[in-house]
């Protein structure tokens, strides 16, 4: 869009709150200058812009009250209905707010980010009113998404609806707790650094963070292209492997997909672990930071997979749960 001027009172009121003092030939001179540098952007507006289109209806919605948002999960709430049938009909989506929905305001939880509203819909976010689900708002996310906590947030910290005072995990904080809570059937989180996985596992929800490249990133708000991931946040595993199937694969957008292969992921439900290679990375047990208490429930959790192997194929695996 076009980069607006300042007018000549915003310089001066500017200036003196800069404490500088500018004649009105000064300011006007700087008007000049300012209005030759920003020419080279009305060129690039000028040119088409193949914007994707925005098919589904919606309100700008509104920013919930504190007593309304109890947990500080919620950044936007909206209402917008996808399609009349497909798989998820009847399902309520939350957004994290590092993913663009055209007319719903987008802070990225930073306060720098405050007041922009994006054109588009993310490719995600199309994909899923295209299956039939309802958009019902923005979660709130870490600032910049740089956090594993839940406490960089510029609207609020976000509060762990299992114990207050403790961390709900970043930087997908508010889709987490907003599945946790009941009060969305599936979120859509980012990951870079664990932040999908992190928050799942603070708040007791199943997150998923796909191969790179399976879910388009586009319309997404990136951090660095070879290691930004989107993937689903929700309440059971059935619902994970329903949301994912519908996001995954190409859009002839995103730069991060290549080769991509998807598959019917509720065609697996059900039918065990049964050939698959289960690796357990020993270094994450026993270190110096590393809680015991942590260390046995995962061991523990492998031994679970140990045991069915040796049920089902009477011999022992080949897994190491022992600490390095």
């Amino acid at each position: 869009m076009t980069v607006r001027r300042p007018t000549m009172e915003q310089l001066l009121d500017i200036a003196d709150s800069l404490g500088m003092s500018l004649s009105d030939g000064e300011a006007q001179t700087y008007l000049e200058n300012i209005a030759a540098g920003c020419a080279a952007y009305d060129v690039v507006d000028q040119l088409p812009d193949y914007l994707p289109e925005v098919k589904y209806p919606r309100m700008t919605g509104y920013r919930p009250e504190p007593e309304n948002n109890p947990y500080n999960a919620w950044y936007w709430k909206t209402e917008i209905k996808g399609a009349e049938n497909g798989l998820l009909k009847g399902k309520k989506i939350v957004l994290k707010d590092n993913v663009a929905l055209a007319g719903v305001p987008m802070m990225n939880g930073a306060s720098t980010l405050e007041g922009y509203v994006p054109e588009i819909d993310a490719t995600v976010a199309t994909r899923i009113l295209d299956a039939g689900g309802t958009i019902v708002g923005k979660s709130v996310c870490e600032y910049f998404c740089f956090s594993g906590g839940s406490h960089t947030s510029a609207p609020s910290a976000v509060i762990n609806p299992h114990k207050t005072g403790y961390s709900a995990g970043g930087s997908s904080s508010g889709s987490a707790v907003l599945v946790s809570t009941g009060e969305v059937d599936m979120a859509i989180g980012g990951d870079q650094g664990g932040s999908i996985r992190m928050p799942a596992s603070y708040t007791g929800v199943y997150g998923m963070k796909p191969t790179h490249g399976l879910v388009p990133y586009t319309g997404i708000m990136p951090i660095e292209v070879t290691i930004d991931h989107t993937g689903p946040m929700t309440g059971t595993v059935e619902d994970n492997a329903l949301l994912l199937e519908v996001l995954a694969g190409e859009d002839g957008m995103d730069p991060r997909q290549y080769n991509v292969q998807t598959a019917k992921y509720t065609d697996a439900l059900g039918k065990g672990v049964a050939g698959l290679k289960i690796g357990v990375v020993k270094e994450g047990f026993g270190h110096s930071v590393s809680q015991t208490d942590v260390d046995e429930k995962v061991r523990a959790g492998a031994k679970i997979f140990e045991d069915f192997y040796s049920r089902s194929f009477g011999r022992t695996s080949d897994m190491d749960t022992s600490s390095s």
